[in-house]
């Protein structure tokens, strides 16, 4: 697996087809290269792929915790170091706690950004 680019790579894992077009267009417009995954499957398979800075998984509600948590899981149990967060709103963020970040937003594009930077800041050039 390859180092991370300074273009601070992001692997967004959304399984709703509106939205993460549309998180993917505001991680670029930041300075992000970012691969997207429709489903938990295709995410593991572009993990391995390649390195990020941040995988980033986005959690539908009550319903979404589990399968967002056994992705973490896996990735956390595989490479200790990758950075993981979870995009959800408040409640959400208190029920679980493999992630090693949490962007609480109800998608609020500027609030997701901001989040997101938050967590991986741009790169310092010298």
């Amino acid at each position: 697996m390859s180092k991370p680019s300074a273009t601070r790579a992001v692997l967004h894992v959304c399984t709703r087809e509106t939205i993460r077009p549309l998180r993917d267009h505001v991680l670029r417009l930041k300075g992000f290269e970012v691969d997207s995954a429709l489903t938990y499957k295709e995410a593991l398979d572009m993990f391995w792929a390649r390195a990020y800075d941040l995988v980033l998984i986005d959690v539908e509600g009550d319903s979404g915790i589990g399968g967002a948590e056994k992705l973490c899981s896996e990735i956390k149990s595989a490479q200790p170091e990758q950075l993981v967060a979870f995009v959800c709103n408040w409640r959400v963020a208190n029920l679980t706690d493999c992630p090693d970040e949490i962007v609480r937003t109800e998608f609020d594009p500027a609030a997701f950004a901001e989040g997101v930077q938050a967590i991986v800041p741009p790169a310092q050039t010298n």
